[in-house]
């Protein structure tokens, strides 16, 4: 306990950067805007109309796209987490007939959750982008 203590007070010191032990200093980048300047930074691209980070462009059906491709990603990342828990499931299942059964099918819906996943994702961005003309990630 005492080893997990002083591990988290050091990982702690070294993000602050107490003492100087870790310094976080900034990156500094260019940004390639939409008509293909270079700018110090995005809010001095043309298509920023404020300083909140919104673009002109910006739309319903952009924002319904951004939001379904998050859901569906969440839903694909929890089909490989079911994956992956079953896995680990049949390899210590040591032969029990139950405990396989059990992982086998986990294994299975996972890998069919991971397919709907892959399915809805693609069939969404297909019909925002040619039947309502939005934008896809």
């Amino acid at each position: 306990m005492k080893k997990v203590v002083l591990n988290v007070i050091a990982a702690v010191l070294m993000t602050v950067g107490l003492g100087g032990v870790a310094m976080i200093s900034p990156a500094y980048a260019k940004v390639m805007c939409s008509n293909g300047e270079w700018q110090d930074e995005m809010k001095s691209c043309p298509e920023w109309e404020n300083d909140q980070g919104i673009s002109s462009n910006d739309n319903l059906m952009g924002t319904l796209t951004t939001i379904i491709n998050v859901v569906i990603g969440v839903v694909g990342f929890i089909a490989v987490a079911m994956i992956v828990m079953g896995g680990i499931s049949y390899a210590t299942s040591q032969g029990d007939a139950a405990k396989t059964k059990k992982a086998m099918n986990t294994i299975l819906y996972g890998v069919v959750g991971l397919v709907v996943a892959l399915l809805a994702f693609a069939i969404v961005n297909f019909v925002l982008s040619n039947v309502f003309g939005g934008t896809t990630a």
